[in-house]
């Protein structure tokens, strides 16, 4: 079974673990992008804090692989995507309860470990095959991206490592294990002292994220209209999101 079949079957059985909530309380189960965790963990909070009845409970991926999820029977009752090419699979499929709408924005980061050891300059250092580099897959958002930005600047790179979720590619830049990884704007942020961002100059690429109540429980588009209103905006903003 591939990676993205192991994540597929996972998501299943973590929806089957954490599918209730506390003693007490209603569960909603939010399916997001894992450029989203920091953001989301706070969401999730402020959102319980004014909302005792309900516990949240998250899961964080790879935007393909939460789709697979989704369409494999694993019950979210919200999906909130790094792009919206993935969305739209899910909406195609009929998984959705309510149209998506756009709530955040991203852009894409070439990041380096704190002491840049490859002494990687520019995005077309990544030329260079003596570099360690790492991209996500192409078909998770992040990968589709740096895939459209390394062809508008004409460099042909071989990524060493291709991985399912943009914050592995952090973790590989993180621990030293990649010389640079094309990663978002705001997993420098959250890479704090470890890494330091490259600029891309003129070649700089965005994407949107949509959110979308996948069940047609209210609390699923409770916790949407939260994202989508100012309170949620706040704290997407905090954490290095733009609005779309």
């Amino acid at each position: 079974m591939n990676r993205l079949g192991l994540g597929v079957l996972a998501g299943v059985l973590a929806w089957l673990v954490t599918g209730c909530g506390g003693e007490g309380k209603t569960a909603v189960t939010v399916y997001a992008a894992a450029s989203l965790s920091e953001a989301f963990e706070d969401l999730a909070a402020e959102y319980e804090a004014a909302n005792p009845d309900v516990d949240v409970k998250l899961n964080f991926a790879g935007s393909a692989r939460l789709a697979a999820q989704i369409s494999a029977g694993a019950r979210a009752d919200v999906f909130a995507s790094a792009n919206g090419a993935t969305m739209s699979r899910v909406v195609a499929e009929g998984r959705t309860a309510a149209p998506p709408a756009l709530f955040a924005r991203n852009r894409l980061a070439l990041v380096v470990p704190i002491d840049n050891p490859g002494n990687v300059t520019e995005l077309e250092d990544l030329a260079d095959d003596s570099l360690v580099l790492a991209v996500c897959a192409p078909e998770v958002p992040c990968g589709a991206l740096a895939q459209a930005v390394l062809a508008d600047a004409g460099v042909d790179a071989n990524p060493d490592t291709e991985e399912t979720s943009v914050r592995a590619v952090l973790t590989k830049v993180t621990l030293g294990e990649a010389d640079a990884g094309l990663v978002y704007a705001t997993d420098v942020a959250a890479g704090g002292n470890k890494v330091t961002a490259v600029p891309l100059g003129p070649q700089i690429r965005f994407n949107d994220y949509p959110v979308a109540a996948v069940s047609d429980r209210a609390v699923a588009a409770d916790f949407v209209d939260f994202v989508l209103g100012p309170d949620g905006q706040r704290i997407l903003w905090s954490h290095g999101f733009d609005s779309p």
